[in-house]
């Protein structure tokens, strides 16, 4: 009796080990597709309905990716932030783009939200998550930092002032540069 409790017990110990790292990761490091360090993925883009462009046109650029819905509490805490903090300072800057990217959103419902909103960035619709799918499975709001060269040099996942802060520190310091 006392050898297959032991038995039980290795067991036990053995498949916890085994999955430990897949336990370790959070659920949003779980959904995420692309990481730090990776380039950006290929995605085409139209803001306010204007031209067609390509995420690839913006090289040499740093470019900050926010994914984001309308029915979304954190995303509506974030999104005065990203105006206010990040949109206004930086919007003449040659070398910064913002893209504000509505998951699941039409083009015409970003405008009638946008119309309610004091909003004055532009709004990217992306209603099938076709864009958002290259970059997550879940969970908004989302940020990710590109830097120069197409690479990856910041993500976050929700919404926290003390997150939204460290996102201003690297962005700033990349823009000095």
């Amino acid at each position: 009796m006392r050898f297959k409790t032991i038995q039980i017990f290795i067991a036990i110990l053995f498949l916890s080990s085994y999955s430990v790292e897949g336990f370790c990761q959070s659920d949003e490091e779980k959904t995420t597709r692309v990481k730090i360090g990776q380039e950006v993925p290929a995605f085409s883009f139209s803001e306010d309905g204007g031209p067609e462009k390509s995420i690839a046109d913006l090289k040499g650029q740093v470019v900050l990716i926010n994914f984001f819905a309308t029915w979304c509490g954190p995303c509506l805490k974030e999104l005065p932030h990203l105006q206010n903090d990040i949109f206004i300072p930086y919007k003449d800057h040659p070398e910064f783009r913002l893209l504000v990217i509505g998951r699941e959103h039409t083009a015409g419902e970003l405008a009638k939200f946008k119309q309610t909103k004091t909003f004055t960035f532009k709004l990217i619709a992306d209603p099938k998550r076709e864009i958002y799918s290259s970059f997550a499975e879940q969970f908004i709001p989302r940020n990710f930092l590109i830097d120069r060269d197409g690479t990856i040099i910041y993500s976050s996942v929700g919404f926290d002032e003390k997150e939204f802060d460290q996102l201003k520190s690297v962005l700033e310091a990349k823009l000095k540069k």
